[in-house]
């Protein structure tokens, strides 16, 4: 299986992403069955939807995988929608700061993401990790990233899967706070990745789409 994982750099004044560190971590790694390619995109509104689409081109992916930041959830959250809106609440890296436009003018309202959502978030429970389901990846660059590569998608016909999980906090984020907030380790963030892909790879074998190798 050849997997396309993004994840953001740091942004809204933290030095650290979880999801850019466990697409780093990934690199490093070797999962059985999984070809794959790492990107992390840059928190600007034009620059990572480039870059995404730049890298989807050359990978050819047969499933794409979004990671993004969450800083108030208390476990890996599963996106099951993203929808055609940008409501940002903060700037941008670049200040850019986008009210009530749409991703792609004229777009679909929304599109659900294609990846077993449900087997993925019984998958991370089932070895203890917190998980859910959640219906909003919100209206910043998350939910852009993710409207984008499944309009991409459903406009080329490709047969390709796509879909977004938000990663709570670091614990060293959590700690700059003023408020407690949820956190999560780098470690149990990239374990519940490490098994969403695997859960990903033995949903496409059995779908048929994928060779057990």
């Amino acid at each position: 299986m050849k997997i396309l994982v993004t994840g953001f750099e740091p942004f809204g004044g933290s030095r650290v992403n979880p999801s850019g560190q466990v697409v780093n971590r990934l690199e490093q790694m070797k999962i059985e069955g999984v070809e794959l390619t790492p990107c992390i995109l840059p928190v600007d509104q034009a620059e990572s939807v480039r870059v995404l689409l730049q890298n989807y081109q050359q990978a050819v992916p047969d499933v794409v995988l979004c990671l993004g930041e969450a800083s108030h959830r208390a476990g890996i959250s599963i996106e099951r929608v993203g929808i055609n809106l940008m409501d940002y609440r903060i700037p941008d890296n670049q200040g850019n700061m986008v009210i009530d436009q749409p991703v792609v003018p004229g777009g679909p309202a929304a599109y659900f993401a294609t990846l077993p959502v449900r087997k993925i978030a019984e998958a991370l429970s089932a070895v203890g990790i917190p998980a859910e389901l959640s219906l909003s990846a919100g209206s910043f660059l998350c939910n852009q990233v993710l409207y984008t590569i499944l309009h991409t998608i459903a406009l080329a016909q490709d047969p390709v899967q796509a879909g977004f999980i938000h990663l709570p906090s670091l614990p060293e984020q959590a700690a700059k706070q003023n408020q407690t907030i949820p956190r999560m380790s780098i470690e149990t963030s990239l374990f519940g990745v490490v098994n969403a892909i695997e859960c990903i790879r033995a949903w496409r074998i059995e779908k048929g789409v994928e060779l057990l190798v």
